[in-house]
């Protein structure tokens, strides 16, 4: 073996001082961060950002990409320098759902992130007009039998979840609803208020004040458990839907090729920042459910969703975007 030279040691002691020199002063300027949903709907989004700034001790600059579901955004992060200075706010559609959905995505799901950690999520209220006589989930499917093909649903479009919860609804009650494809959930909430249609599968942010208003009434959340921000509403699954489990989550994600000591010290803050009591809080009464994990646990959670969606879209008959 060669002996090594004076200039070959210099040159790994000066690499060294480089490398943690890079991890000591993460970050040295702005950070983007990537939401694939308008203002207005990017309320928790725009909390952790401001409290990441205030540990970082630079701006973090919220870029509202919106289209297709949140594709674009999901581009938009794939294909940013893996400098840790484009981070990424996704849902779980972008990374799970979608591959299966579309005929064709621009990135791709399998290699162009690195999951840092889920940070949000909140299960879908099954909601009906007050003037149906259905106190109960039992109670609208045998509405529904009663009246096949005459009952129906708003949902926000072809593969949403507030679309693939009732489609998985019909297939699980084996009942006939027709659906209403919406902008958003306001419109439909609007539409179900005036009894122009039956019900919906919505996200809690905008519609829950609406049922604590007495102006809609939830009969079920999606989720495996109840939701804190409302446990009263029992969950589709003791309504007599065994395995009935839909929650929209959203994870932060940098682009693939991020060293791995960004991935780990946006990991450790953001796990603080969404824990936090305060942030805890605010989350909750936006009816929403602080999640953690840790980058691992995270891929875990995503490698076994990808079968479950696949078999929601096949037993729901939703047909490929294009």
């Amino acid at each position: 073996m060669k002996p090594i030279t004076l200039a070959a040691a210099c040159t790994l002691i000066a690499s060294s001082i480089v490398t943690v020199s890079a991890q000591s002063n993460y970050p040295e300027r702005n950070i983007r961060l990537i939401y694939g949903f308008p203002p207005g709907a990017d309320t928790v989004t725009r909390i952790y950002a401001d409290k990441l700034a205030e540990t970082f001790g630079k701006p973090i600059v919220v870029e509202n990409v919106t289209g297709a579901a949140g594709n674009i955004a999901a581009d938009r992060v794939a294909k940013a320098p893996s400098d840790g200075y484009t981070i990424g706010i996704l849902t779980g559609a972008n990374v799970t759902m979608n591959a299966i959905l579309y005929k064709k995505l621009p990135y791709d799901p399998e290699t162009d992130f690195i999951p840092v950690t889920q940070m949000f999520g909140y299960p879908n209220l099954l909601l009906v007009n007050n003037e149906l006589p259905a106190k109960t989930v039992q109670d609208l499917v045998a509405l529904a039998r009663a009246q096949p093909g005459k009952l129906t649903y708003g949902h926000v479009g072809a593969g949403s979840t507030t679309h693939l919860a009732a489609e998985l609804f019909k297939y699980m009650a084996r009942i006939d609803i027709q659906d209403v494809p919406y902008r958003g959930p306001p419109a439909i909430a609007t539409d179900m208020m005036s009894g122009r249609i039956t019900m919906t599968f919505g996200p809690p942010g905008p519609l829950l004040p609406l049922v604590r208003e007495r102006k809609l009434r939830a009969l079920a959340v999606t989720s495996r458990a109840r939701a804190p921000f409302a446990p009263d509403i029992p969950t589709m699954e003791e309504s007599g839907f065994n395995g009935f489990d839909m929650t929209v989550w959203f994870g932060l994600f940098v682009p693939a090729k991020t060293p791995p000591f960004i991935v780990e010290r946006l990991n450790s803050e953001t796990v603080k920042i969404m824990n936090s009591p305060e942030v805890r809080t605010r989350v909750i009464d936006l009816g929403n459910v602080p999640l953690t994990n840790t980058p691992a646990e995270f891929a875990e959670i995503i490698k076994r969703e990808k079968p479950f969606w696949a078999r929601v879209i096949k037993e729901a008959g939703v047909k490929q975007i294009e």
